[in-house]
């Protein structure tokens, strides 16, 4: 499979940092960030590679040469011209026959990529996107998909949004040949010209059904600008870039929702009634800053019941997504129940009514998350405001910690909190001590 590398920017917003090279040539930590993108592609066995440079071409090819050096086969498009992040696949469409992986070339990642090509071809589309949630989603492309995965709509940063789920492109893609055609059936590829690959190509795909997304939490950030430099360097010296590749076990602090993250209300069925509790974002920003994964655990009844619909459920998913990303904090994934045990309920829905093995105190989902994400949950924690969620926790193997001090609990926790930032200190200190 061959790796196409768009390398050919100028990065005028990391200038300041380096002027002297191209973008894709400024050193992280003493390496160049093309060398990166050639190592975790050469150690999971892909060593074909086509960079498309451009602005200061000559340094890339000077320093990478053939690639024989790194162990890679390396080609080059040099553009004459800026031909945006996709112009140049219409030269070289007659090089790609097969499958390939398109990435932007100031990007710092470590991904299984085995199992990013694995859901491609699963999908069966055409393109696959590496999407994840970011700290900044209010000014980043957001990425709807449904509950296939299939890309329903594409929402760029100018345009207007209500709340919305902070899935992001990362800017690595599976591309099947087949594109070509496609995108000469809608007027592109028929001469060399500037396309950009999000607005001119993926856009005008999505109506066709044939773009996915492949969510995932691994790492991938992009350094093109000076404050995304700095947290890149910082990731990669504590060694967080490369623990978070899924072939890794990871460790995640798995959240309930009602009365952790957002204020309790009782059985929430109106999204105007969703307001996040005072630490939270603080809380599952430190989170991530510890290392962890962030997932919410949560019994929504109300489903069953016939008080929500899903799709009513969502948008409060998204209400509280976009709520966290404003302030830079971001959930890898929320697994719900919507199953309910007893009926007798006006309006309930006759099929969710059932005794399921999703729903708190059994721990079904986060067992479901730690297949998904190769978590080891001995190093891993629950915390809530009830005696499920300590009891799902412990059934799971995870350490516990409960907001409030329940007088009437059986099931004690490892930890008590006054509210969910002080259980997450708690957690991550234990976590610290043990290692």
């Amino acid at each position: 499979m061959k790796i196409v590398v768009m390398a050919g920017g100028r990065g005028t917003r990391i200038e300041k940092i380096n002027s002297e090279l191209p973008k894709p040539m400024i050193p992280v930590n003493g390496k160049p960030v093309l060398e990166y993108q050639l190592e975790i592609f050469r150690e999971q066995g892909y060593k074909d590679f086509i960079f498309v440079t451009g602005y200061l071409s000559d340094k890339i090819i000077h320093y990478f040469g053939d690639g024989s050096r790194f162990g890679t086969r390396i080609e080059y498009y040099i553009e004459s011209e800026p031909l945006g992040t996709a112009g140049a696949l219409y030269d070289l469409r007659d090089r790609l026959k097969e499958d390939f992986i398109l990435i932007l070339g100031d990007i710092i990642a470590d991904i299984d990529l085995d199992r990013l090509i694995r859901a491609h071809k699963r999908y069966g589309g055409l393109v696959t996107l590496f999407t994840h949630p970011n700290d900044h989603p209010y000014d980043s492309g957001i990425v709807m998909a449904d509950s296939d995965m299939r890309v329903i709509k594409w929402i760029a940063k100018e345009d207007e949004r209500g709340w919305y789920k902070n899935r992001v492109n990362a800017g690595i893609h599976v591309i099947s040949p087949g594109v070509f055609d496609a995108c000469r059936a809608f007027g592109l590829f028929q001469e060399r010209r500037k396309l950009d690959l999000d607005r001119d190509i993926l856009k005008n795909l999505i109506a066709s059904g044939d773009v996915y997304a492949y969510d995932s939490p691994e790492y991938v950030k992009d350094m093109g600008t000076p404050e995304r430099y700095e947290q890149v360097s910082a990731d990669l010296r504590a060694g967080l870039v490369s623990r978070r590749n899924l072939k890794n076990k990871q460790k995640a602090i798995f959240l309930d929702r009602d009365g952790t993250i957002n204020q309790y209300v009782g059985f929430l069925r109106n999204i105007d009634d969703f307001a996040l509790t005072d630490t939270a974002s603080e809380a599952i920003r430190l989170i991530h800053q510890a290392g962890y994964l962030a997932i919410v655990i949560t019994n929504q009844p109300v489903i069953a019941r016939g008080e929500m619909t899903f799709e009513q459920l969502e948008e409060v998913h998204n209400k509280m997504e976009t709520l966290l990303g404003r302030d830079g904090a971001f959930l890898d994934k929320i697994y719900f129940c919507p199953h309910h045990p007893h009926k007798g309920f006006a309006g309930e829905i006759a099929e969710l009514k059932f005794e399921c093995e999703c729903r708190k105190p059994k721990p079904g989902l986060i067992s479901q998350a730690a297949r998904d994400f190769n978590i080891d949950l001995k190093k891993s924690w629950m915390i809530g405001d009830s005696q499920n969620d300590i009891m799902a926790g412990k059934a799971a193997g995870c350490g516990t910690a409960l907001i409030g001090d329940l007088g009437s609990i059986t099931e004690k926790a490892d930890f008590y909190g006054s509210d969910l930032l002080d259980c997450v200190k708690q957690c991550v200190r234990a976590g610290e001590n043990a290692s």
